[in-house]
This record gives structure tokens, C-alpha cells and sequence, in this order.
């Protein structure tokens, strides 16, 4: 392929309005390669019965074609929503025709990715495959009895690595996610890039906001909170601190019921989902981060609050090592420690405001390689067919 803009199909599982790390990155791919003057179109699922169709949608300030095909509700699920499994071939095979894309990257090889990757060989397409799955993260959405969880994840991962198999190209997001695809599938030469962050969007408080612990994300299971919440139980009264839980699921009621049972519901909020702005504002509102999930590909919720100047107290799994160095820009704890977690939030919560402030630039020298743009050009050079190296996300810090 020439520098000539490009015709790209995106196909995702989960888009926006979804809130998660997925669906936040997809979005702000295709807004971006819009912006760069390719013609994008996003495939996903509808968001309720009736709601199918194409229409021009606008995201991140830039307006693309969104497919939205018919789709069900997870059992069980509140906003989980995967495409007809009966209708998707058909609906692959039939937009792939009309659109003729010069690449096809999935973001998920669960529906979508499966049938978008079959068909688009099929055509000869350019595939390019984005894993941000753990499936560990999926069991308890799944409804499989306990005791067949490890048996069910092993399956899961031999199918992925069939339906990964079909790409020209893998990437994950750190190295780390991309050495643990390729322990679990067999694959080879996984490519790590960054999600990437818009930097410019986030801006750090010059004020310390003393005792103000903060969690974003999905309240969900797989995020450990309840470690978060009987982490903060622990901390000294003399600290003041106050802890905000910022993002929907359903495990909300749970945390409160704790947080009740622990005597600490007058220091803990859960706000439920809340806007871009809003959530920018509560980062800009608290003194550090907290991050207990055990299952972080990459974690762009950390990489926000690092943007914005925050330290950062995270478990010591997956890729959250890659973001938080000990004695740096936080502290790691043993997973699912919730006193070792204390520790750590008491340790940052303590620092003198030279200290912190030596923290709070470290988070910044850490996530500043995460940009969004470099990301973007390393995917347009994939789809184009050009060799990479994968671009370079570890800095070595200035003091």
C-alpha cells in the first residue's frame, strides 16, 4: 500500500457508549484515524432491540460510520451486549463486499473478530488481531460452575488461538500482556503497543488534596475492591483520608454493604458512572490512585491518573509492574492483600511534599511514551504492511 488514505473496518465487541478500557481505546483509534483522513468504519453491536442499522456517529469530535448490528444480552449482564451469533457471518460477508476495506482489525475474537477475520482471508483482507481479554477476568460473568473455571479458560484460550491464528498481525498492549498471549496460545511475534493516552486531556492539580484516595474504573468482581475497601479500613484516623470508588457495575451495593459492615461507609463514596469531565475532576480531586485488580493488560484507568499527576498504589500482577516502579511513582502490594495494601496507601499518603512531588513527576516521565499519536502510527504502518518495532514504552527516570 501507498501513503493514500485507507478504507478500515474496525470490528469490536464492545464500543462506545460501553465503559471500559476496550471500548475507550476503540473509540479513540477510529476518531483519531478519522482524523488522519482515513475512512473508518466501526462494526459493533446494537445497544438494545431495534436499534440496528448504519448511521454516522460522532465520537471524540469526529464523525464515522458505525454498523450496528443486531445483537443480545448477556444473561446476567446489565450492558453486555454480543451480535446475533446466527446473523453475524452473513453480516460480515455482506459488508465486507460493500465496503471493500483495505484492512480489518478486530478488538475482540470472542463474535465479531471470529467472523470479520474468516471472512475478510476469505477475501484476501489484511487481519490485524487486539487482544485485551483475560478470560480469568470473564468466569464470574460466565455461569459456569466454579470447579469447571480452569478446564473453561483453557478452552477459551485454544480458541483464541485458532481465530488469532487467521491474522497477519497481534498486538496487546504491553509486553508483558503480549508474552502472556503468547504463553497461553502458542502464537509467536505478538506485538506490544501501548492503548495510548491523549496526555494533552489531563492536567495535573498543583494543590495536594491531602488524605483523598481514588479508584476508577468498572465496580465489578474482577477488579478486587473489596481488597481497596477493607485496605482503606485499616489506614489511621489521624490521616483524614476518604476514599472515592468512581465508576458503575454491580458490584456497588456489595462495596456499601461492607464499607457499612467495616464502620467506614461515611468515608467511602461510590458514585456510580459519571462523565469524561467529571471523572477527570475527581482525579484532579485526589492525592493518589489506587489500582487492587489482578488482571490488568494495561490498565488505561492508571495511566489517567498518572497523566494527571497522581502516584499510584497497584497490585504487583499483570502489567501494572510496567506503570508503577516501588519507591518511584508508588508502591506495589501483594495481591489481594488488603493490609499490605494499606501499608503501601499509608507510605504515599505520608510522604513530605518534596517527596510527593518527586512522585507525581515520575508518574508523568512514566505514562509521557504512552502517547496516543505514536500508537496511531504504529497501527496505520501495520495496516499498511510495514514491518515495526514495537514502540518503546519503558523511560529511564531523571531522578
Amino acid at each position: 500500500m501507498t501513503d493514500r488514505p485507507l478504507r478500515i473496518l474496525i470490528a469490536t465487541d464492545t464500543f462506545a457508549p460501553d465503559v471500559n478500557g476496550a471500548a475507550k481505546f476503540t473509540t479513540r483509534l477510529a476518531a483519531r484515524l478519522t482524523a488522519r483522513g482515513h475512512e473508518v468504519h466501526v462494526v459493533a453491536s446494537a445497544l438494545g432491540r431495534g436499534r440496528h442499522g448504519t448511521r454516522v456517529e460522532e465520537h471524540e469530535g469526529q464523525r464515522f460510520s458505525v454498523h450496528r448490528l443486531r445483537s443480545l444480552l448477556y444473561p446476567g449482564h446489565e450492558w453486555l451486549r454480543f451480535a446475533s451469533p446466527w446473523r453475524v457471518w452473513q453480516n460480515a460477508a455482506s459488508l465486507l463486499d460493500a465496503l471493500r476495506p483495505d484492512v480489518v482489525h478486530f478488538q475482540s475474537h470472542l463474535v465479531l473478530g471470529r467472523a470479520f477475520s474468516t471472512e475478510a482471508k476469505k477475501r484476501g483482507i489484511r487481519v490485524i488481531g487486539t487482544n485485551h481479554l483475560m478470560f480469568e477476568n470473564l468466569m464470574d460473568h460466565s455461569n459456569i460452575p466454579r470447579a469447571l473455571h480452569a478446564p473453561a479458560v483453557d478452552f477459551a484460550w485454544g480458541d483464541a488461538a485458532t481465530v488469532f491464528g487467521r491474522c497477519d498481525v497481534v498486538t496487546t498492549p504491553t509486553r508483558r500482556s503480549a508474552d502472556y498471549l503468547e504463553r497461553k496460545t502458542g502464537l509467536t511475534g505478538v506485538h506490544a503497543i501501548s492503548c495510548g493516552l491523549p496526555g494533552d486531556e489531563y492536567t495535573p492539580n498543583p494543590e495536594r488534596q491531602h488524605g483523598r484516595i481514588v479508584f476508577v474504573g468498572r465496580v465489578t468482581t474482577e477488579k478486587r475492591l473489596d481488597t481497596l475497601v477493607r485496605a482503606v479500613a485499616q489506614l489511621p484516623d489521624d490521616l483524614d483520608w476518604h476514599l472515592d470508588i468512581v465508576g458503575g457495575g454491580d458490584q456497588i451495593d456489595e462495596l456499601a454493604a461492607l464499607a457499612r459492615d467495616l464502620h467506614v461507609a461515611d468515608r467511602v463514596t461510590l458514585t456510580g458512572f459519571v462523565s469524561d469531565t467529571e471523572l477527570r475532576e475527581r482525579l484532579r480531586a485526589a492525592e493518589v490512585f489506587a489500582m487492587p485488580s489482578t488482571a490488568e493488560l494495561q490498565s488505561i484507568a492508571t495511566m489517567e491518573a498518572m497523566a494527571t499527576g497522581l502516584p499510584v498504589v497497584a497490585a504487583d500482577a499483570m502489567a501494572l509492574p510496567h506503570l508503577v516502579r516501588d519507591g518511584a511513582n508508588g508502591w506495589l502490594f501483594r495481591p489481594d492483600d488488603a493490609t499490605d495494601m494499606a501499608e503501601k496507601l499509608e507510605r504515599v499518603l505520608r510522604l513530605s511534599d518534596e517527596e510527593y512531588g518527586a512522585f507525581q513527576r515520575h508518574s508523568l516521565e512514566i505514562v509521557a511514551p504512552h502517547d496516543i499519536e505514536t500508537t496511531i502510527t504504529a497501527f496505520e504502518r501495520l495496516y499498511r504492511g510495514e514491518d515495526i518495532r514495537d514502540p518503546e514504552t519503558r523511560v529511564e527516570l531523571a531522578d
